[in-house]
């Protein structure tokens, strides 16, 4: 009778230990799933155009009205690429999704948006959320990192450049070309180019059509830094 008992006492802490905490088991799980599917979306969007972003479903939601047409790279004038590294990420060849050095310096200057990068950039737009926290910077480091491994620099230019706001409910460079200046992304001057490019920090309140005289001034900047940049933005315009 002993035996018997100190048996199935035995037989219940085994089983109690085999079967606690399900939903640890289960969080789990569903942790590793999101991440494989996470994974897995990257690399169908290295072929695949993106149907629809996190912020632009955000939008959405809300009621807004998108206005996106998706053209690839070589259907936009060279001079956009270029002024968007040049105003954006001037190490976007140079880097592997992360640019260390400008994420101090934005870290010590107390100004978050300051360290994106152009991958940090497009994985805040296809996952995360508009917004400058440092928790969505954290979220962005690991994805610009493996997008940056699994795409090649001109698709994520590519992809940037037709998911990134240029104002209310208006998503990509080619819808943003028409709205402000009534012609395709292929026929920018880079004075426009530059405009655009200018604008992505604050959509809501920059407009290229009719600039401040503060945009014009960046905007002049920019575009004295773009024979720079054309020197070493290769991996997105070679031979162009």
């Amino acid at each position: 009778m002993v035996i018997q008992a100190v048996s199935g006492a035995r037989g219940r802490k085994r089983t109690s230990r085999r079967t606690g905490h399900p939903w640890l088991r289960r969080t789990a799980l569903v942790v590793l799933f999101g991440l494989l599917a996470l994974l897995l979306s990257i690399v169908i969007f290295r072929f695949v155009n993106p149907p629809i972003t996190a912020v632009m479903l955000a939008d959405k939601l809300t009621g807004t009205t998108l206005h996106r047409k998706w053209v690839p790279l070589d259907d936009m004038s060279p001079q956009l690429p270029l002024a968007v590294i040049a105003s954006e990420d001037g190490r976007f060849c140079l880097h592997w999704g992360v640019d260390w050095g400008a994420m101090r310096e934005a870290i010590k200057d107390g100004a978050v948006r300051g360290a994106s990068t152009i991958p940090m950039q497009v994985a805040k737009n296809l996952y995360l959320w508009n917004g400058r926290s440092y928790v969505a910077k954290v979220l962005e480091l690991p994805l610009a990192y493996v997008m940056s491994l699994i795409w090649p620099k001109d698709r994520m230019i590519e992809v940037y450049l037709n998911v990134a706001e240029f104002g209310h409910g208006l998503y990509g460079a080619e819808a943003a070309s028409r709205y402000y200046f009534g012609k395709s992304a292929a026929d920018l001057t880079r004075h426009e180019a530059v405009l655009l490019a200018v604008t992505l920090p604050a959509p809501d309140i920059r407009n290229p059509r009719k600039p401040s005289f503060r945009m014009l001034r960046i905007a002049r900047a920019v575009e004295l830094r773009t024979p720079i940049i054309a020197k070493r933005a290769g991996c997105v315009m070679p031979g162009r």
